[in-house]
């Protein structure tokens, strides 16, 4: 099953750049690693994140999201701490909320090149 996965930072902090966004990137791929899916594309903007994953339908999207925003979050904020800490009170990195879309055969397409594009004209 493929979804398309939309979050967002919290309070829109544009915080998502140069190591940050690189380091996400890798986070996000070891957690996908460790749990059995695969990101298939990543897109960042400053203050938010599109992923486009393959994952099994036993897969539970909250979980999934809950694993990839905690972890993600703690290890961001041990390593880029001092940026971090001052715009977000008490470690919480991410938005509670987040989008999810299934992605058929036929839309996948369209979705990577939206991906690529939105990362081009970023």
């Amino acid at each position: 099953m493929r979804r398309i996965i939309y979050t967002y930072v919290k309070y829109r902090h544009k915080v998502l750049e140069e190591q940050v966004e690189t380091k996400l990137v890798e986070i996000l791929q070891q957690i996908a690693r460790d749990n059995a899916f695969q990101i298939l594309k990543v897109n960042t903007d400053k203050d938010h994140i599109h992923l486009l994953i393959n994952c099994s339908p036993q897969h539970y999207i909250p979980n999934m999201m809950k694993a990839m925003k905690g972890i993600s979050a703690r290890l961001l904020m041990k390593e880029f701490g001092h940026s971090l800490k001052r715009k977000f009170s008490g470690g919480h990195l991410w938005n509670p909320s987040y989008f999810v879309a299934a992605a058929s055969e036929n839309t996948e397409e369209q979705i990577r090149k939206y991906l690529q594009n939105k990362k081009a004209n970023a």
